[in-house]
């Protein structure tokens, strides 16, 4: 079973990245641009990661993840927050506010899945058996 993974993000570039990363790595991608839209296809869909970024429009990462922690069927379900506010005390902040962990931007499209399976081993897709026996 491939993992579903929320990804909650305003900004296109980043939606298109993460997007393709995702189902080029075998995992099934759920897209929100805004917080409330976040929340809804999370209740919807039980997804089993969220990667949220943190500075939006309206709902912002911060209230999306106190929101997602208050609903008993997503409050084991691990946030990560993807941002660009890395800045002395943001890593602590992120942390203070219920996140499971924090994958900066720009997004390294290189080490970005596995970063993201940090947070999903049981969910990371089949490794390729090793040439040669």
């Amino acid at each position: 079973m491939t993992a579903i993974i929320l990804v909650v993000e305003d900004n296109e570039d980043n939606i298109t990245l993460i997007d393709y990363l995702l189902k080029a790595h075998g995992y099934t991608p759920l897209l929100a641009r805004e917080g409330s839209e976040g929340v809804r296809l999370a209740v919807e869909h039980l997804p089993d990661l969220v990667l949220l970024d943190i500075r939006m429009p309206g709902m912002d990462g911060y209230e999306v993840a106190a929101a997602l922690k208050l609903k008993p069927s997503l409050s084991a379900t691990r946030v990560v927050a993807v941002t660009a506010s890395v800045m002395v005390g943001d890593r602590e902040q992120i942390t203070a506010a219920g996140f499971d962990g924090c994958i900066e931007k720009p997004i390294d499209p290189e080490g970005f899945i596995a970063q993201l399976e940090c947070w999903l081993p049981e969910h990371a897709p089949p490794q390729k058996s090793p040439t040669g026996g």
